[in-house]
């Protein structure tokens, strides 16, 4: 019997459940905070990546529930899209104290996983949302990107090549860098436009 994709991504979250190697494992416990594996489609052709669980979202186990995820849910709802159209992860999948950046050996850890989610999923389009997920995507698919900076790249339509076939990268700005300037919300609209051309055209 052919184990189906959403088994798949439910032992993943089983295995993250139990991470007591993570050194973001005792945060979690005595804060009474969840993993936050990914929620979505398994069978979505459009992935959203992000930087790691903030404290919404290790409440509720769920990826972009708070603020960021509010606005996330409108710029998806401004091409068309809802939730349960795409497949929504972050790199780390606890949360960091302080909401701090993640750091190298917390994204070392947690990159197994996802690397597995992508594999699941197979995404025909990844939207990376802030630096951190981008420059993953860049190093995963050994793109000839890497290295250059996400004020330069936002908004762009890059091609890479997954295990799979090809894959649309449509790097953008967290939502959260957009919560507190109009001028910051406007380019990420303007970039997810980007997102939709490429998500018609996949269609």
């Amino acid at each position: 019997m052919e184990i189906t994709r959403q088994a798949k991504l439910d032992a993943i979250a089983y295995s993250l459940q139990d991470l007591t190697t993570s050194p973001l494992y005792d945060y979690r416990t005595e804060h009474k905070y969840k993993v936050v594996p990914a929620e979505g489609n398994a069978y979505a052709k459009i992935m959203l990546i992000g930087e790691a669980p903030g404290e919404w979202e290790a409440k509720s186990g769920r990826p972009f529930v708070g603020a960021s995820g509010r606005l996330l849910d409108s710029l998806l709802e401004s091409i068309g899209l809802t939730r349960t159209d795409v497949f929504i992860t972050n790199v780390v999948k606890d949360r960091p104290p302080d909401n701090r950046a993640p750091s190298v050996a917390e994204i070392k850890l947690y990159a197994p996983f996802l690397r597995q989610q992508i594999d699941i999923i197979q995404p025909r389009i990844i939207a990376t949302l802030g630096r951190f997920a981008m420059e993953f995507l860049f190093d995963f698919f050994s793109m000839p990107e890497k290295g250059q900076k996400i004020s330069k790249l936002h908004g762009s339509r890059l091609e890479a090549q997954a295990s799979y076939g090809k894959v649309i990268v449509v790097p953008l700005y967290h939502p959260a860098v957009a919560l507190y300037t109009s001028e910051q919300r406007e380019t990420l609209a303007a970039d997810f436009q980007v997102l939709r051309q490429a998500a018609e055209e996949a269609a």
